[in-house]
């Protein structure tokens, strides 16, 4: 064939086009066309081969080879869906989603931070628009998967340091965990715990980070054993507020990472008949639409969950259009919601509350 004729089937972009890969390493087009869009019926031998040639050929299809689904889709990947705070970026992203037509597919990974192979198939195969993953990653291998396809992906308050190219939206957890502790050094409060969520996830690192921060800021020692970390749950928090309302020189004030991990304090300190706020200041993080109706009502940190949801879902869309977002990064305010659940801190004799007995 001539130069001529071999330039006219190259594709747009220079690379090689799925026959000319398929030639290359003795398969079908159509078995490469079936790894492409999520098939199960290739051999696995086979689906890996094709799979590699892909990525060495850096190929990666076209809008126009794609085509538009009638119903463009939006998958929405949770890590886990375990609380109101979920509900909140649903919520967002179904809301920028109907705006611009488009569906939402939902997936709960089952507590994993990247997702199975079984997901990996399906969003294969059904082709949406772009995915959205909330405190969830993809492998690299994963992310070569979906640039093939030319399936777009941002990543939605991240639990680690996502690579530099790929879009992500988050809020600024640093500075919510400095404003919460400043409002309870401002109460007088200088025995301050706190409650995060996992370590290895970074917006908890971050939120601990702006309590140190803060302590140093005030020229406060931190309190002995005062970090704690657990799950973002109702049962986290109750499990180390009562630990540490148990201790004898216990805190005056819990900063939780989450407003659930609050509710679960709030539940650890009534059932030790500790009064909140006269014996213990509460300060929860989110800002979710219960914070206002619990009783007392919740001081919090609001984190506009909503905003980044929308956020992400216009990010995804702006990729799938061709224009390369700047920042890649983007990072919402948070600021402090002061409410009853927090005050002055209780005067104390021999570090403990004092209690008058005598008559009136």
């Amino acid at each position: 064939m001539s130069s001529e004729g071999s330039r006219k089937r190259r594709a747009p972009n220079g690379r090689p086009t799925i026959t000319e890969i398929a030639a290359k390493i003795g398969v079908s087009a159509p078995s490469i066309s079936k790894v492409l869009n999520g098939r199960s019926d290739v051999a696995p031998a086979t689906r890996a081969k094709i799979e590699k040639a892909l990525q060495e050929h850096n190929y990666q299809r076209h809008v126009s080879q794609t085509g538009t689904p009638s119903a463009p889709l939006v998958d929405l990947v949770f890590h886990e869906l375990d609380s109101a705070w979920s509900i909140e970026i649903i919520r967002g992203v179904e809301n920028a989603a109907r705006r611009n037509g488009l569906g939402v597919v939902l997936s709960d990974l089952g507590g994993r931070r990247s997702p199975h192979s079984d997901w990996m198939e399906e969003v294969l195969a059904r082709r949406p628009l772009g995915v959205i993953l909330v405190l969830s990653t993809l492998t690299p291998e994963q992310r070569r998967q979906l640039d093939t396809r030319g399936i777009r992906y941002v990543v939605l308050d991240t639990n680690g340091e996502p690579p530099s190219d790929v879009p992500a939206v988050g809020s600024n957890n640093w500075y919510g965990g400095l404003s919460a502790t400043r409002h309870l050094l401002s109460l007088g409060h200088r025995r301050i715990a706190i409650i995060s969520g996992p370590e290895d996830v970074l917006c908890s690192r971050a939120r601990v980070d702006g309590y140190r921060a803060a302590h140093a800021e005030a020229g406060v020692p931190l309190l002995e054993d005062a970090i704690r970390w657990s799950d973002f749950s109702v049962a986290g928090g109750f499990e180390h507020g009562a630990a540490l309302l148990a201790r004898a020189e216990r805190p005056t004030a819990i900063f939780a990472g989450s407003d659930m991990q609050a509710l679960g304090v709030l539940r650890a300190a009534r059932d030790k008949n500790i009064e909140v706020p006269c014996d213990l200041s509460v300060v929860g993080y989110d800002d979710l639409p219960l914070a206002a109706w619990v009783a007392p009502s919740l001081t919090t940190i609001n984190q506009p969950l909503g905003e980044m949801a929308e956020v992400a879902v216009r990010m995804v869309l702006d990729i799938a259009r061709g224009t390369d977002p700047h920042p890649r990064s983007i990072e919402l305010a948070t600021e402090l919601v002061a409410r009853e659940s927090s005050g002055p801190a209780p005067q104390e004799t021999l570090g403990r509350r004092s209690v008058s007995a005598a008559p009136r």
